[in-house]
């Protein structure tokens, strides 16, 4: 053998006798290794639960903001279905403004044909349209001014008290897409 494992040797002896020879030491020892262990354990054990009560935590947070997150992207994809082909009715409004000039005129002639088909192909438009969730404003004289619904193009002299800050006449139809005011009924405010 060499003098190195020789002398691991010895030291290991050594050690194993000093075990040996001093049991009360040996157990001491052991019951604070114990000791120590159990407390360990514990904190261990206790740092575990608090670990898993914050993932528990986090977890909760986290699907609530899914859930959330779900919610929203849903409103706005309805409202985006809702209005998807708004641009294309905005479009369209002048168009039915010019069939009920036209209608106007037509009705002062003696041509009644004439009269019914515009009319019929007016209505049809209106309808389509109607379908795609255009609805009309409905604003009539005498009606309150609300600057949140109604775009006021001029004030005139109220022609009585009763009409002050009430709606003299309508300029141009306002119109709603779904929810929303596409169009602001242009009307004139007595004041």
């Amino acid at each position: 053998m060499s003098k190195k494992s020789k002398v691991e040797e010895m030291d290991g002896e050594l050690n194993d006798s000093q075990i040996v020879e001093n049991p009360e030491l040996s157990k001491e020892s052991t019951n604070t290794e114990n000791e120590v262990g159990a407390d360990t354990e514990a904190s261990v054990e206790d740092q575990l639960r608090g670990d898993l009560a914050k993932e528990k935590d986090k977890f909760l947070r986290l699907f609530a903001e899914f859930e959330n997150f779900k919610k929203r992207t849903s409103k706005e994809r309805m409202d985006l279905f809702k209005t998807a082909g708004q641009e294309v009715i905005v479009s369209l409004l002048p168009v039915l403004d010019d069939f009920d000039r036209a209608l106007k005129e037509i009705s002062k002639s003696e041509d009644k044909e004439m009269f019914k088909g515009v009319e019929l192909i007016s209505n049809k438009l209106k309808e389509t349209l109607k379908g795609k969730g255009l609805e009309q404003v409905e604003v009539g004289e005498g009606d309150v001014f609300d600057a949140e619904v109604h775009d006021a193009i001029t004030q005139i002299p109220a022609p009585n008290k009763k009409m002050k800050g009430k709606i003299i006449d309508v300029v141009e139809k306002g119109f709603k897409l779904g929810d929303r005011i596409i169009r602001h009924p242009k009307v004139v405010v007595g004041n």
